[in-house]
């Protein structure tokens, strides 16, 4: 399995977790079972065209990680770029106006901004909505709130995605993209987790287990000024890693270790589902998101990682095609996977300055069709098989 496809398939698994848990997050266990089932919800809930919607919680993992591939085209072409995660409130700004504004307007910021898919209101995070309202973003140096909620999590995942440097570069690239909507370090700490669990799977094709065990001893050398909250995180984690090989009941393990509306409880019971179902995206998912809590998060996170472990085209045709923004979705994990094809003095690529130079690649390739016909015809040939 190569790069590209776990790339595809951490991406396909976290929108697809976060659409199957999104009909189920507010409801009780037994509410679930009374509209599911004794199973509970195990398939998309689809709306009436027969298609799966994901929340903003992927939406914005989405915009994350075009500003990535933005940052790292300025990057290319100009020979300077700031962190990442400072570009990432542009893009959310842009997200954020759509969401609120009577007649959304054209989109100015990120490629991805121009489907109305991206800017549906769906399980709209408070904390997020209230950052976004003041324009003022915060740091892990200048927190914003003391929020640690699990609304901070997926917008991580494209750093573990993009980058295989050292743990300590991703640990703080993720903590400081939480940082900008969420004010505690649990919220920190436990994204950056995640980012980096994840950049392992990928980029070293660790198992999740190993993954889980190298991140834990890079909190540790990362955080040394915040000993007790790393203590609590890593005995959450180490409670997540036990409770997955135990005899306890996928309901009764969730429970030990909360509802996963605070980050570390997520990442905790998205972590448990992935361990226990490794190589079994849809068992991983349906374990993650029928609980009583915030379902498409762990869902979601139990998608990302058991995505990247076993790739894109292991992935049930079922949570593929119905997904909304499938297309695009693939087509940005393929642009992550690439990065810019560009420099600074080398041949121009016209897809790539219309996707994160001007950012209007939506409107641009309606007019040039024939500008994108070679592209499609080599995505063609990369569609899944039977």
């Amino acid at each position: 399995m190569d790069e590209r496809d776990r790339i595809r398939g951490a991406m396909i698994g976290c929108a697809a977790g976060d659409a199957l848990g999104y009909p189920v997050e507010v409801l009780s266990e037994a509410a679930i079972v009374e509209r599911y089932g004794l199973r509970g919800i195990t398939d998309y809930d689809l709306d009436e065209n027969g298609t799966a919607h994901f929340t903003a919680d992927t939406q914005l993992m989405l915009l994350s990680a075009n500003g990535i591939l933005y940052a790292h085209t300025r990057g290319a072409l100009r020979g300077i770029m700031a962190p990442v995660y400072t570009y990432f409130p542009h893009f959310y700004m842009d997200w954020y106006q759509l969401q609120t504004e009577r007649r959304p307007r054209r989109a100015r910021c990120g490629w991805l901004n121009a489907y109305p898919a991206l800017s549906a209101k769906r399980a709209l995070s408070p904390t997020v909505m209230e950052v976004a309202a003041t324009t003022k973003f915060g740091s892990m140096d200048e927190p914003v709130n003391d929020s640690k909620g699990s609304a901070c999590l997926l917008r991580a995942v494209p750093i573990g995605l993009s980058y295989s440097h050292d743990p300590a570069y991703i640990l703080d690239r993720a903590a400081n993209t939480a940082a900008l909507t969420h004010g505690n370090e649990v919220a920190w700490m436990a994204s950056g987790a995640l980012a980096l669990i994840t950049s392992l799977i990928i980029h070293q094709e660790l198992s999740i287990t190993e993954a889980v065990n190298k991140t834990l001893k890079a909190l540790d050398e990362f955080f040394p000024d915040s000993r007790t909250v790393v203590n609590e995180l890593s005995w959450t984690i180490r409670s997540a890693v036990s409770l997955a090989t135990s005899a306890s009941s996928d309901l009764d393990a969730i429970h030990a270790l909360g509802k996963g509306w605070v980050a570390d409880e997520a990442l905790a019971i998205g972590l448990l589902c992935a361990l226990r179902h490794e190589n079994d995206i849809a068992g991983a998912m349906t374990f993650a998101a029928n609980h009583g809590g915030d379902s498409n998060n762990t869902a979601a996170i139990a998608g990302t990682l058991v995505g990247a472990r076993i790739g894109f085209n292991a992935i049930p045709d079922r949570f593929v095609d119905r997904l909304e923004l499938v297309d695009v979705i693939l087509e940005l994990a393929d642009d992550v996977t690439t990065d810019c094809p560009m420099s600074e003095y080398g041949p121009r690529n016209p897809v790539w300055e219309h996707k994160y130079i001007y950012h209007d690649y939506t409107y641009w390739r309606r007019r040039n069709p024939e500008a994108t016909e070679a592209k499609e015809n080599v995505e063609n040939e990369d569609k899944r098989t039977d």
